[in-house]
């Protein structure tokens, strides 16, 4: 059985409270996602910063809780049944802490389907796309002379934030309601500030996004669970 207080990511991170939900992440995007919801749903947690730096996702304590090395991740003490659970993978750990919380997946076993639907869109298509584009336009992609890479991801952003105005047309969540598939979808379409795409993507030109966006950042939770881990 997993042990809390004995977990070899303790040694590095030690826990303060131990029978608070433990989390490990950096605020980025997929990061915030667990800060924001943690917030939202008021579950007792407590941050531990780990940088993206290999020092820490690839250091033997944080592997032997995410063998992946990416942020996020967590530890419940308080899992199912009452045992402990160590969980990765940002949506797994959203979808967790909806079910755990009873909040922010609808009210009814459709609803549950329609909302993590949009969640998955954001797991396969936005984040996985925006970051190739980031790539390609901001970092080491940029210096690659063959145009083809970038204008495939332009291309794909477009497509996939048409998809999402459609989506939000006469409606100001996703799917419907607030949920844990906004939760995950808007950190995404902030990060192309970051990326410096906005433009070259053509945002201005999709009139339910940047009043989304707006929305989302006008939550106190939110508000929040974008400074968590604190940086400094």
């Amino acid at each position: 059985m997993l042990d809390t207080t004995s977990h070899p990511i303790t040694a590095r991170w030690p826990a303060s409270s131990p029978d608070k939900i433990q989390l490990y992440s950096y605020p980025t995007p997929n990061g915030v996602k667990v800060s924001i919801m943690l917030e939202e749903t008021g579950l007792p947690y407590e941050p531990h910063l780990v940088t993206l730096a290999d020092k820490d996702v690839k250091s033997p304590e944080f592997l032997s809780l995410n063998p992946n090395n990416k942020i996020p991740a967590i530890i419940d003490p308080n899992g199912p049944d009452g045992e402990p659970l160590a969980l990765f993978e940002s949506g797994t750990i959203l979808l967790y802490l909806a079910e755990k919380s009873g909040k922010l997946l609808g009210s009814t076993p459709a609803d549950k389907h329609r909302v993590t639907q949009w969640l998955m869109f954001q797991m396969g298509g936005l984040g996985p796309m925006f970051g190739q584009l980031g790539y390609f336009h901001k970092f080491a992609g940029k210096e690659i002379e063959d145009p083809r890479p970038r204008e495939r991801y332009i291309a794909e952003a477009k497509r996939l934030l048409n998809v999402l105005d459609t989506q939000l047309s006469g409606q100001d969540w996703i799917a419907g309601e607030y949920s844990v598939a906004d939760i995950a979808i808007v950190p995404w379409l902030r990060g192309l500030d970051y990326y410096g795409v906005k433009e070259i993507v053509g945002w201005d030109d999709f009139a339910n996004l940047q009043p989304y966006v707006d929305r989302f950042l006008a939550r106190p939770a939110v508000q929040r669970g974008l400074r968590i881990p604190a940086t400094e």
